[in-house]
């Protein structure tokens, strides 16, 4: 990802946004995170947005205004970021995890309902990648046993499931950390919903626990957005269709290049986001080292998954617990992908990575 060459278009809008907060002295909150919920909302198709301090942020002050706490289970998959386990962590829930399924490596449907018990609380599908997840039957599962279903969208903006954006008339926590297709210049996250009673939760308890100052009616969190954050989130979104569309470009000029080389099938009712490309390698850091050394950069999601980290042991799975996760968790590498990245540079990646493997 080069964050530089996302900025330099941009840059006097966004040195512009940024030098108004400071003439507002509006850094906490303030109108330029007003600004940014209202028209990521609507970019979202949700009518609340609640702009928040990081995408861990948003989890857990969504989990919490669910009324999810100390008893209940909430069900995610195991090859995920961590803070998708830690903000369910957080509210003192069982954390409940299953695999993903091949060839989309979305979290696997059957083992959701497999794993669902009297005391299911939510279910956490992670749209990883910029993959959606399979939404409906997900959604059948959470009505048919009256459960909440909070998407992980950290790594979806603008992605779509049959034709909808992610996180419209559902609830969604986003993270807009600096490498993310849509990036703050720091931490940034938001929750987007259609409940209103719902969103007035998460004010409250983003705000220390209060809706006027110094009026505590909940024990609540300092999860407030940063004023820069959301000005300089207000420009970027902006340009997000067109980021997206040049991620998308490169996704399609990769799968022409890279026959023979494995990679997640995307289905024909989804629109991937493509916050990552993802590639299936044998020997992974030997294959990274030769990339390197050929100057193509690379990195890893995730070399661990969730089940196996050591913090996480208590959650009592072990090695083999769930083979999908820990086949990707071993051969996943991420391909550069960025709306700036040329023709010219895709080919040059492609063409050593096919020679390589």
């Amino acid at each position: 990802m080069d964050l530089a060459a996302q900025h330099h278009p941009i840059s006097a809008e966004l040195r512009a946004a940024v030098d108004d907060v400071i003439q507002r002295c509006a850094f906490v909150s303030g109108p330029a995170v007003r600004e940014f919920e209202q028209a990521f909302a609507e970019y979202v198709g949700a009518r609340h947005c609640v702009a928040v301090g990081s995408g861990t942020d948003a989890l857990h002050v969504a989990l919490l205004a669910c009324g999810v706490g100390p008893g209940d289970e909430v069900i995610t998959q195991a090859n995920t970021f961590i803070a998708t386990v830690e903000a369910i962590e957080y509210t003192g829930a069982r954390t409940v995890l299953v695999d993903i399924a091949a060839p989309s490596f979305t979290i696997d449907v059957d083992a959701v309902a497999a794993a669902i018990s009297s005391r299911t609380k939510a279910i956490v599908p992670v749209h990883l990648f910029g993959q959606p997840a399979e939404l409906d039957p997900l959604r059948d599962l959470c009505d048919k046993h009256g459960i909440m279903l909070l998407e992980d969208a950290s790594q979806a903006h603008g992605a779509e499931y049959r034709g909808r954006r992610i996180g419209t008339n559902a609830l969604a926590s986003w993270s807009f950390y600096p490498g993310k297709t849509l990036g703050a210049f720091g931490e940034a996250g938001a929750v987007t919903c259609d409940d209103g009673a719902l969103a007035e939760r998460m004010r409250v308890l983003i705000d220390h626990g209060g809706s006027q100052k110094y009026v505590h009616e909940a024990v609540g969190y300092n999860y407030r957005m940063d004023g820069i954050q959301g000005a300089v989130l207000n420009v970027k979104l902006r340009y997000l269709d067109s980021w997206i569309a040049g991620r998308r470009r490169v996704a399609a000029a990769y799968d022409a290049l890279l026959n023979g080389i494995d990679r997640p099938v995307v289905p024909r009712d989804v629109l991937h986001g493509w916050h990552i490309y993802p590639v299936f390698v044998e020997d992974r850091n030997r294959v990274r080292e030769k990339l390197d050394a050929a100057g193509v950069g690379t990195n890893v999601h995730y070399p661990i998954p969730c089940h196996l980290q050591d913090g996480y042991r208590h959650l009592g799975y072990g090695l083999g617990s769930f083979p999908h996760a820990e086949r990707l968790a071993q051969h996943e590498l991420s391909l550069p992908i960025y709306a700036e990245l040329t023709q010219g540079q895709v080919d040059i990646v492609a063409s050593n990575l096919q020679r390589i493997v």
